[in-house]
């Protein structure tokens, strides 16, 4: 492990690098309509979402989560021995505990960083990114690697019409670490209590074991005031990120939202008056909903594809189950 002073934070932190992991399995919206007594041409509208990935058997959690950290790392420049510390932002590992944090440091073979799971549904990991910006500023770790992963597919009731077409799988992590000039710009979170009932897990756990017939506790969603709430909130947490780090609407390269909904960032967009010259993520339309996954995969994509550049100036946004948010300015690695 890198040895350091613990009081010797650095002064600024960074995206070093990004890596993506997404399923094998493509499931376009014919291959579910049936169940659902839907049309490819009713999801598309109302969702933007034309095909989605799902997790085969062998396609983990821990799996998906340890080949994205692999490319991440690569993409860092960072030998995993250089990591300090691992968190895991997930809704869908079925371990109640151990957190797989500690299983993908094993795997990966990290010299025993600090490792730990956290469950901010679709805002776990811009809370990762939030507490690993603290961590190497506050001196506790110079490297962590974030990892957003999720298996959807296992929590989603193939007959809902409201949700079966929504979810998906698949894994993002990033490399943060010590760096010359803010990369990593002071995150806005918060949680909406009151609004607790709109996403969640169906049943209880207690409940489903004594269940005749036990079935996998699926997630839940009203559709339309999640739709209401994310449309106009979130413009206001925008703009609130953007104001305490100091820049406008004019300064940004590249909009990371959550990838929950194509028109809720089509209305985020509006709403915030972006300029057409940013970049938009759109990741959902061909990935669906992947929660803590959601916003690593989206900025991979944008990388890959040339759409975000080094150095240009990201906004993440992402709000999910709670209804939890969390927000940042990040320089794209």
């Amino acid at each position: 492990m890198t040895q350091f002073n613990p009081s010797d934070g650095a002064q600024h932190a960074a995206l070093l690098g990004i890596g993506a992991y997404r399923p094998s399995r493509v499931i376009p919206n014919a291959d579910i309509i049936e169940a659902i007594d839907s049309s490819d041409e009713w999801i598309q509208q109302r969702s933007g979402i034309k095909q989605r990935r799902w997790a085969t058997p062998e396609e983990t959690v821990q799996m998906m989560s340890v080949e994205s950290s692999r490319r991440a790392l690569a993409s860092a420049g960072i030998d995993v021995a250089q990591i300090d510390a691992i968190v895991v932002a997930t809704v869908s590992h079925m371990f109640q505990t151990p957190a797989v944090a500690t299983a993908i440091a094993h795997e990966l073979g990290a010299d025993r960083p600090a490792a730990f799971d956290i469950s901010a549904a679709c805002a776990g990991f811009c809370h990762g990114v939030a507490l690993a910006s603290d961590m190497v500023r506050g001196g506790s770790a110079k490297h962590v690697l974030v990892i957003g992963v999720e298996r959807l597919s296992d929590l989603t009731d193939v007959g809902d019409r409201g949700t079966a077409f929504i979810f998906a799988d698949g894994a993002g992590a990033a490399v943060v670490g010590p760096a010359g000039e803010p990369g990593i710009g002071p995150v806005v979170w918060g949680s909406d209590g009151e609004q607790f009932d709109l996403i969640r897990q169906r049943e209880d756990w207690r409940d489903v074991i004594k269940m005749d017939s036990p079935v996998m506790p699926h997630l839940t969603m009203q559709g339309n005031p999640v739709f209401r709430w994310a449309s106009f909130e979130m413009a206001k947490i925008a703009q609130q990120t953007l104001d305490r780090t100091g820049i406008t609407v004019d300064d940004i390269d590249v909009f990371v939202p959550h990838q929950a909904n194509m028109r809720i960032i089509d209305a985020m967009a509006r709403s915030m008056k972006l300029p057409e010259r940013v970049k938009i993520a759109r990741d959902i339309a061909e990935q669906g909903n992947t929660s803590a996954a959601s916003i690593p995969l989206a900025l991979d994509r944008m990388i890959q594809e040339g759409e975000a550049k080094s150095g240009d100036t990201a906004l993440l946004i992402a709000f999910g189950a709670g209804l939890a948010y969390a927000a940042q300015v990040v320089k794209v690695p």
